[in-house]
């Protein structure tokens, strides 16, 4: 279990999946996407297709939530470089620069153990 999910359970009674380690490293100054993301896996749970494995659905959100944040960083650099303000252009670029390490296979998605073992644990209340 990692800080962001708490120990709380979800309505069907399992702890919630926990968040992959980097993505919690990389994202630690970004706690609203830390939420969204955990809010994904939380949906997942409660309303997954049951031909598809959970892992790999769960891998499927973590892409979509991650793509979507670049998206919005990319939107925040366009704005920024709009209006023309080199501090935030600066910090635009940072964080666009974050949300595709976040989103890499071999950074921020690598690596998915903890989640990997969540699923495990968990398998006979998926069913």
């Amino acid at each position: 279990m990692n800080e962001t999910t708490s120990h709380r359970l979800l309505a069907n009674g399992l702890p919630q999946p926990p968040i992959p380690q980097r993505l919690r490293e990389l994202l630690k100054d970004y706690p609203g996407h830390l939420v969204r993301i955990q809010e994904d896996l939380n949906d997942l749970l409660l309303n997954h297709a049951k031909s598809i494995p959970l892992f790999e659905q769960a891998i499927w959100a973590l892409e979509g939530q991650t793509s979507a944040f670049i998206r919005e960083a990319q939107a925040e650099l366009e704005a920024a470089q709009e209006v023309g303000d080199a501090d935030e252009i600066a910090r635009a670029e940072v964080k666009e620069e974050l949300m595709f390490s976040a989103r890499s296979v071999n950074d921020g998605l690598k690596g998915l153990h903890e989640l990997w073992s969540y699923f495990e644990e968990n398998k006979d209340s998926f069913k």
